[in-house]
């Protein structure tokens, strides 16, 4: 919690020339709190590292005071991770943020996390974004502010878009 909290409230400097498709780089280490009782990192704590990836995310594309301005916030709609390995304490890793696509609704994005080059676990979001009233905000109208307008959105894989169908986050 404190790591996002100072990922959100002092982002990181916004990286020039970054686009909303590229991916986005966080490096963390584990901490004796992000442990389970087998001592490894625990699935819930995945969870909460991606919400500090995507806020690194955001800051990279110095996305917070547009945000800001409009009233705008990201939550999440859906998520799942698959595993691999176990990161246990004091590993470092990354967690390796990137855009899939989107569509009416939501944007898809995908994170990586990984030691050493080792693949350790993948998260799948569809995040939504909200005005302060509590309005959806249309997710092509977020990647024109975020990423310019007219951008495109590239095809997603067929597992993703098959899993949107499936939580039914998928615009209808």
């Amino acid at each position: 919690m404190i790591q996002l909290a100072l990922a959100s409230a002092r982002p990181r400097a916004a990286v020039p020339g970054r686009g909303l498709l590229d991916p986005s780089v966080t490096r963390l280490r584990v901490r004796l709190g992000d442990l389970d009782f087998y001592r490894h990192v625990n699935n819930g704590v995945y969870l909460a590292l991606m919400d500090v990836g995507r806020a690194n995310f955001l800051a990279d594309l110095g996305a917070f005071g547009h945000l800001r301005e409009r009233g705008w916030y990201p939550v999440v709609a859906a998520s799942t991770v698959t595993y691999r390995r176990s990161l246990t304490l004091g590993q470092r890793f990354e967690i390796s943020t990137r855009v899939l696509g989107w569509d009416a609704r939501v944007v898809y994005l995908e994170q990586t996390f990984s030691r050493n080059g080792e693949h350790i676990a993948r998260g799948i979001v569809a995040g939504r974004f909200l005005s302060r009233s509590g309005d959806r905000v249309p997710a092509p109208d977020v990647v024109a502010l975020l990423g310019g307008p007219g951008v495109d959105s590239p095809p997603l894989p067929d597992d993703v878009a098959a899993w949107a169908r499936a939580v039914d986050v998928a615009a209808r």
